[in-house]
């Protein structure tokens, strides 16, 4: 069974939300995004997290520093990277604190070189913004993949998520957009999302 992800949360709320249906990963956005929280949100929102959750910080080309001190300071366990970092990035990254990374590869209509040295790959729909745009790419382009373990995200949602799943072996679907009203965490497609996934 695919894991879940419910990425870009930023309220209290959306906590809660999560810890009710508890996905395997849930998202703290870094970058610029309206979904951006800031160091401390960060941290009173993980203070909330159930501990059976694990918190991805994404970012798009921060500092390795940066992203290490997240880590230590126990805010988030995996780095979720969508900039230009290359494999002695995603190296130093792993000297420094020992995270697990994705790394995020936009898919258009064929697959593109993939990275070295991460421990996942996000294939997502590739976009001037660097991820996050909610449309959904040709996953056939995956049909033959044969490698890491990845997450799928990419407009993904209840519509939808079945279909992927039958076409697909996602290690783990990633949704943002999809479970949101009016711009903001709907716990209702959350529980919605997480039992379809979970029922078949």
């Amino acid at each position: 069974m695919s894991k879940v992800k419910i990425c870009g949360l930023s309220r209290p709320c959306d906590i809660d939300a999560v810890n009710g249906e508890g996905p395997d990963y849930i998202g703290f956005v870094f970058a610029k995004s309206r979904r951006r929280v800031d160091r401390k949100t960060a941290a009173m929102l993980r203070e909330k997290l159930d501990p059976r959750i694990k918190a991805v910080g994404v970012f798009v080309n921060e500092t390795v520093e940066a992203v290490a001190e997240l880590v230590q300071s126990g805010i988030i366990d995996l780095a979720q990277l969508h900039g230009d970092e290359d494999g002695a990035y995603i190296k130093r990254l792993k000297e420094r604190c020992g995270c697990a990374v994705i790394k995020a590869v936009g898919v258009g209509g064929a697959l593109p070189p993939l990275p070295a040295e991460p421990d996942y790959l996000l294939f997502d729909t590739l976009s001037v913004p660097r991820g996050g745009v909610g449309k959904a790419f040709d996953w056939d382009v995956l049909s033959g993949y044969q490698g890491l373990p990845y997450f799928l995200a990419g407009g993904l949602s209840i519509d939808n998520v079945s279909e992927a799943l039958k076409r697909l072996s996602p290690y783990c679907v990633d949704v943002s957009s999809g479970v949101e009203t009016d711009g903001f965490k709907d716990p209702l497609k959350i529980k919605r999302l997480i039992e379809t996934i979970r029922n078949g």
